[in-house]
Parts: C-alpha cells; structure tokens; sequence
C-alpha cells in the first residue's frame, strides 16, 4: 500500500489568485493594511508561516484571539473569492486521480500549507475533494516538516491503514514539498507546475520530476 499526499496550490489547482486575495482582504478587514502579503514569498509555506510573516512585517501582535478571528475571515472572503479569476485544475491530475483512485494499492491523501477549511474550499469548488481519504494541513502544524506523520497517523484513524513512512509519496511543485518527504525516507516527485523549474526540484533532492502530469503513464510508471 502506498499512501500518495498530494499539495494542492500549484501542484493540483491553480485558485487563480483567490488564496492571495483572500488573505489580503482579510487582513485589510481587520487590520486596515493594504495589500499586506504583496511582498511576502509563500510558495511551499504553510498558511500559519505566511501569517506570522505578515504579522511581523506590519508590526501587529497576534493576541488576543487574533489569529482564529483572522482565519474566520479569511475562510469568508475565499467562498467568494474562489470563482472568481481563471481558476483550473493542473494539466493531467484529474486524469491521474482517476486512474489512481481505483488501484486497490495507493491510497489517496493532502500534505498541504493550507489551514483545512481552506483547502476543502479549494477542492470542492474544483470537483476534487471526494479524491482524498486524509491529509494533513498548515492549521496541524506550523513546520511543513512535521506534516507527513500527522497525515500517516489520520489515514489510520480514518480507515484503519497502517502505512509506513517509507511508502509515502510526496507530490508537490516546491522545493519544501521535497524536504519534507527526506526526513522519512519517503519518495518525493516535484511537478514544475508552480514557480520552480524541474531542474530547481531536481537540485532540491526530489527523486523524479515532471513538468506537468499530463504524461499520465509516466508518472503511474514512476509510482510503481
């Protein structure tokens, strides 16, 4: 059994700005600070590290109940947000899901920065969601390399699997989705779908790399 954990922004979905612009208005709301993560990097962060930047950068102290209440509104602005802009799922990771979904030997999951309401959002609007039985999220840990275990441990309390870490599959477009597959010997495959190139995720250590997954064959052949 090999448990495949998916990231989503860039990897499976591009949200078409709605994560950015949902973060920016929802710190405006609050905080009336425009355009507040304009120059914050986020690719491969989790949501908890890209707040906590934010915070730092516009000198705001996060007490208080602060960072529920901003996720709340977060979460508000991204059900609108997310229609709006030229949103789609990655070339091939439908077809991909697919196929993968009905092979009794993978079982499908998220490793992902997203705090878990947002990115239910994101794939249930994308037609995704019913794909993946488990998953772990920026809002379990703030370190994306703590992630994989937390995911490991709910697809057991889930459905009662036990995966070692060792059959773990990491898919992600950064080089942080590769790093956290390393601590635990789990297989890691950067997609060039986002902001890095293959060569950039080879560099990162990732042990095969695609510039999409519309080479279907190719990457079912890499996870056998």
């Amino acid at each position: 059994m090999k448990f495949l954990l998916f990231d989503i922004d860039s990897t499976l979905i591009d949200s078409g700005g709605a994560g950015q612009r949902s973060l920016n208005l929802a710190f405006e709301e609050m905080f009336s600070v425009r355009d507040a993560f304009g120059t914050v990097s986020m690719a491969g962060k989790t949501d908890s590290q890209i707040l906590k930047e934010a915070f730092a950068l516009h000198g705001i102290e996060p007490i208080n109940g602060v960072v529920p209440e901003f996720y709340h509104t977060y979460v508000r602005h991204l059900r609108e947000q997310i229609g709006i802009g030229k949103g789609h799922v990655k070339p091939g990771m439908r077809e991909a899901l697919e196929i993968l979904k009905d092979r009794e030997e993978y079982v499908l999951g998220l490793l992902t920065g997203n705090i878990e309401q947002g990115a239910l959002i994101k794939l249930e609007h994308f037609g995704l969601r019913s794909y993946f039985v488990a998953g772990a999220f920026g809002s379990d840990a703030e370190d994306r390399n703590r992630l994989l275990p937390i995911a490991v441990e709910k697809l057991f309390r889930a459905k009662s699997v036990p995966v070692q870490f060792s059959d773990c599959v990491v898919i992600g477009d950064t080089p942080r989705d590769v790093e956290c597959a390393r601590p635990y010997g789990a297989f890691s495959v950067g997609v060039a779908t986002g902001p890095y190139s293959c060569a950039e995720l080879s560099a990162a250590g990732a042990d095969a790399v695609f510039e999409d997954l519309s080479d279907t064959k190719g990457f079912l052949s890499v996870l056998r």
